[in-house]
């Protein structure tokens, strides 16, 4: 009439099955020696609240205790990922029984198999695993099609600090799941998926190939070549090439000022100054590896970009409405669609997609009292490429977004308005993506024409108090 516990051991697999039944109904909270009678709860001093949402009975309805939770999915399971191991309970609800499972599986591809097996045999509809790192990405590779998969935040299930295990972990994300508390993550379909790791990694090649290029620059100091001090771009052709004719073993300054290609040939005497250093064999070997290592580099960064492009085919309207948008270029448009996906159902609202990229104030209030704003840490390489594309356009003439960052900069700062300006455009791809609609321009006057009267009577009062005499006219009647 209680619980019965049983601990079996598979082919090196560690099983435990426990069974709950004969519970009619759920003692009293209030009632210090219900307890005694119903064996699906613990003393009430030692009874947590956790315990008490995995042990009540699993039908809704009236009882002593209070409402019971509603079961939304009856055969479910609950997965702890790990690098080594994956622990996984299934949790059976149906009728008046519930029966739940414990088996701990490795993460090696036959592994992963014998859970499919094992999830299909106890005909489980629902999993749901934490996001840990990139060790759920091959568990979910193996999963899908199988059962329908739900990737949660870690932070939204955390379990009772001093009550951690591998095992109580499974269990509470698969009580969770049973009673439909948890929601899942976006992860986008495996093309975006690929796509996505190729972006990141040409953002990582080019972050490595400029280290390199400030690394050449600090060596050209110490040898007393100031180089960058004339040409704007030191590694450029002109640039390249006298790099070369130096680790060669040239050393006369005119010899290579001559080497100046373009308008850098106006500057031959200012670079003969420039090139007159204290080169050593040191420098010149040390130079030698790193151009090699920065030449390196570009090519594969080229290969990458080579990839990029074949693999984006069939995104390539994404990206041309993207491209519409003032700031966005075609590498920020494939990011965007890397990160972001094409299919914009899944997000029901563009506050939701700009909620989730973490392009927007956060909540946090207690006692009736706002007390901090700050943007959540959220997706980093998106939030990237936006505030790279807000930074583009506030260079831009009569653009709506540039008058959208000049009136903020004014009042709340530089970055304040960079965030803002970043948000304006995922919201404004969202509507793109989701109508197939391209950018529409509105200008840069288009916010001084909403408040058109206000404007005006502010810009008149400033007049009149340094004792002006102003008189307002209309440019139409005026002509």
């Amino acid at each position: 009439m209680g619980a019965s516990v049983s601990n079996l051991v598979m082919d090196c697999v560690q099983t435990k099955v426990v069974f709950f039944s004969g519970a009619d109904k759920a003692a009293e909270e209030s009632d210090s020696g219900a307890w005694k009678y119903n064996e699906l709860l613990l003393p009430p001093l030692a009874v947590s609240t956790r315990r008490r949402l995995s042990t009540l009975k699993a039908p809704s309805g009236h009882g002593p205790g209070g409402e019971t939770m509603q079961v939304v999915y009856a055969r479910c399971a609950g997965l702890d990922v790990h690098k080594k191991t994956v622990s996984a309970c299934i949790s059976v609800c149906e009728a008046e029984n519930k029966q739940r499972r414990t088996r701990v599986f490795g993460t090696f591809t036959r592994d992963l198999l014998a859970l499919v097996d094992w999830l299909k045999e106890h005909r489980v509809t629902h999993i749901a695993m934490e996001a840990t790192g990139v060790y759920w990405r091959p568990v979910w590779a193996i999963l899908e099609g199988h059962v329908e998969q739900l990737l949660v935040n870690p932070q939204h299930i955390k379990a009772v600090p001093g009550r951690k295990t591998d095992a109580k972990d499974c269990e509470w994300i698969a009580d969770l799941l049973q009673h439909g508390l948890l929601k899942g993550s976006f992860v986008p379909p495996t093309p975006i998926q690929d796509l996505r790791d190729l972006t990141r990694y040409r953002a990582e090649l080019r972050q490595s190939q400029n280290r390199v290029a400030n690394r050449i620059q600090k060596f050209l100091e110490q040898a007393n070549l100031k180089l960058s001090s004339v040409a704007s771009n030191a590694l450029g052709v002109s640039g390249r090439q006298m790099l070369d004719a130096i680790i060669g073993g040239q050393n006369d300054p005119e010899q290579l000022a001559q080497m100046a290609r373009g308008r850098l040939k106006n500057k031959i005497p200012e670079l003969e100054q420039a090139l007159e250093g204290r080169i050593r064999d040191h420098h010149r070997f040390l130079l030698k590896q790193f151009l090699e290592e920065w030449n390196d580099l570009g090519q594969r960064i080229a290969r990458i970009e080579a990839e990029i492009d074949k693999r984006i085919g069939p995104f390539e309207e994404a990206v041309a409405l993207w491209q519409t948008i003032p700031g966005v270029d075609r590498v920020t448009a494939c990011n965007l669609v890397a990160e972001i996906g094409v299919d914009m159902h899944q997000f029901p609202t563009d506050r939701q997609l700009a909620s989730w990229a973490a392009l927007c104030p956060g909540n946090h209030e207690s006692a009736g009292k706002r007390l901090s704003g700050k943007t959540r840490d959220g997706n980093k390489w998106l939030r990237r490429s936006l505030c790279q594309a807000a930074w583009a356009v506030t260079r831009k003439k009569n653009c709506y977004l540039s008058a959208q960052f000049k009136r903020l900069a004014a009042r709340r700062g530089v970055k304040r308005a960079v965030m803002a300006v970043a948000h304006s455009m995922i919201i404004i791809g969202y509507h793109m993506l989701k109508t197939g609609r391209g950018y529409h321009e509105l200008g840069g006057n288009y916010l001084e024409q909403i408040n058109k009267d206000q404007l005006q009577r502010y810009y008149t009062k400033r007049l009149q108090r340094l004792g002006l005499k102003v008189t307002v006219e209309s440019a139409t009647e005026a002509a």
